[in-house]
């Protein structure tokens, strides 16, 4: 989409840039030693607009005040940075931390006339008690309340005016986005642009709580199938009595919020079992039914023993194809298995890699990036390296940003980061080798290829009868003549003749001679 008003988003930019440096956050002064001499001479004259703000807390904190001030955009950006503290370190990340589901919530008088509006009913009229907010996020709050029944449930309402802050906040990331488009050839492979609509896309989704309703109980439904295959997650039931534009309810999740320090301290927790549910629950989902929970930080997790979870806030749903499934399972098989070659080959089948580049090559490159962190504890393994080689390796294979996969990318971030947080240690290949080499057998294995196979000949012998029952109807072809103009025929002999005669006078020489 083009942005709708290129004035009032730049102005907007501007006000961006002036809050980060107002909280030094965006060059701060604990990095200034750090920095090349010229960029420590522009970083100083930064620091000049420090305020108040700038000089109190560590960088995590003044970053997450300054997101705070920023608005939903800017809110969701801070989640995700909070979900690596193997990148950004365990303070860093901890601070930011607070932006998941500890902002400053709007009066619970506003949310009751926000559910008697998108509801057109009075809220006694479906709950017994409804409580003070206990979670307050980028775009909406939580409230517990009580059914008639006396079910427990949580009630999430949108902020007032939020969609109109989020209307801005993507104009303005989508005049960025062109801007680095324009302005820095080297970032265009990862597809700015595009990456700023996957994201706007989802937003949109998030500001209609009946969309996340239905996606509430999709996930629900496969969460309760996937219990099966040993994946320990589960999602509230909707109340569809509850739910309208602005409104949705659902029943009280099980356990402790994992932001709360004594959800891993309950009795009988096993931290290691939980940090192995999480990446298994999420493989489960997106590799044997193709949509998963898009958003899995902490502030959306509920955690009670041994290893249980339970997601909430549905407002980011991903999907894969087909395609993209086996693509993501052969991709991580191939790490598992250290067989290079093979996700080299199945990069360039699926177009990720122009055709021009080496097959060989590209394995070769993987197996740098591969070989030193497989089979390493996390502790050992420098995220920051890994991602800064991932790069090198890309841009050096003209790779660029799938807008399709950027929603399966950030999961698999946060996922990683959730489980490390859990367990420094944890291994994150280790954890997803059951579910990755079930999925491989099933569909890829013997029995799958003859099973395909079936499916082909299946489809063939419908097709055949279809041709037999509606035979293809007989078409007249007519070939229409077309007769040379008399005057084009005429030029074409004259040049063919001066030609001829031109190469005769140059040759006569040599033929006389």
């Amino acid at each position: 989409m083009a942005v709708r008003d290129p004035v009032r988003a730049t102005w907007r930019l501007i006000r961006w840039g002036a809050a980060l440096a107002r909280h030094d956050a965006l060059l701060p002064r604990e990095i200034t030693g750090l920095l090349p001499a010229w960029v420590r001479v522009l970083a100083g004259f930064i620091h000049l607009f420090a305020g108040r703000e700038g000089r109190d807390g560590r960088p995590g904190q003044r970053l997450g005040r300054a997101f705070e001030t920023l608005g939903p955009v800017a809110i969701k950006l801070g989640q995700v940075m909070a979900t690596r503290a193997d990148i950004f370190g365990i303070e860093f990340a901890r601070d930011l931390g607070r932006l998941k589901d500890k902002l400053p919530p709007f009066p619970t008088d506003e949310a009751r006339r926000e559910i008697e509006r998108s509801l057109g009913r009075p809220v006694e009229s479906l709950f017994i008690d409804f409580g003070d907010p206990i979670g307050a996020a980028s775009l909406a709050q939580a409230h517990p309340a009580w059914l008639a029944d006396g079910r427990k449930v949580a009630v999430k309402v949108l902020r007032p005016g939020v969609e109109r802050r989020v209307v801005k906040g993507l104009d303005a990331m989508r005049l960025a986005a062109g801007l680095v488009h324009r302005l820095v050839p080297a970032a265009r492979r990862l597809e700015p642009e595009a990456f700023v609509e996957t994201v706007a896309r989802s937003m949109y989704l998030e500001l209609d709580m009946r969309l996340e309703a239905a996606a509430a109980s999709e996930l629900h439904d496969i969460m309760e199938k996937a219990r099966a295959d040993g994946a320990h997650m589960t999602a509230p039931k909707v109340v569809w009595d509850g739910v309208g534009k602005r409104v949705l309810t659902l029943e009280w999740a099980v356990g402790l919020p994992m932001t709360d320090p004594a959800a891993i301290e309950q009795p009988g927790m096993d931290i290691n079992a939980l940090a192995d549910n999480v990446v298994r629950a999420f493989l489960v989902q997106a590799l044997d039914y193709g949509t998963f929970h898009a958003d899995l930080h902490e502030g959306n997790l509920f955690a009670s023993a041994p290893a249980e979870l339970s997601a909430v806030d549905f407002g980011i749903i991903g999907r894969l194809n087909p395609g993209e499934r086996r693509y993501l399972a052969e991709i991580l098989w191939g790490f598992l298995t250290r067989d290079y070659p093979r996700i080299a080959r199945v990069h360039f089948e699926a177009g990720y890699v122009p055709p021009h580049h080496s097959v060989e090559a590209f394995a070769q490159a993987l197996r740098a990036v591969g070989e030193p962190v497989i089979g390493r504890a996390a502790s050992q393994v420098s995220m920051g390296r890994l991602l800064g080689q991932l790069f090198e390796i890309t841009a050096l294979f003209d790779m660029h940003l799938r807008p399709e996969l950027i929603l399966l990318q950030k999961t698999m971030v946060s996922v990683e980061g959730v489980a490390r947080r859990l367990n420094p240690d944890h291994d994150l290949w280790a954890a997803a080798q059951p579910v990755v080499e079930r999925w491989i057998t099933r569909e890829l294995g013997p029995r799958a290829q003859v099973r395909d196979g079936l499916r082909e000949i299946l489809s063939g012998a419908r097709a055949l009868s279809r041709l037999v029952q509606e035979p293809p109807t007989s078409q007249t072809v007519i070939v229409e003549r077309v007769k040379t103009p008399t005057w084009l025929a005429v030029c074409v002999v004259v040049a063919t003749g001066l030609s001829a005669a031109a190469l005769i006078v140059s040759l006569w020489p040599r033929i006389v001679g």
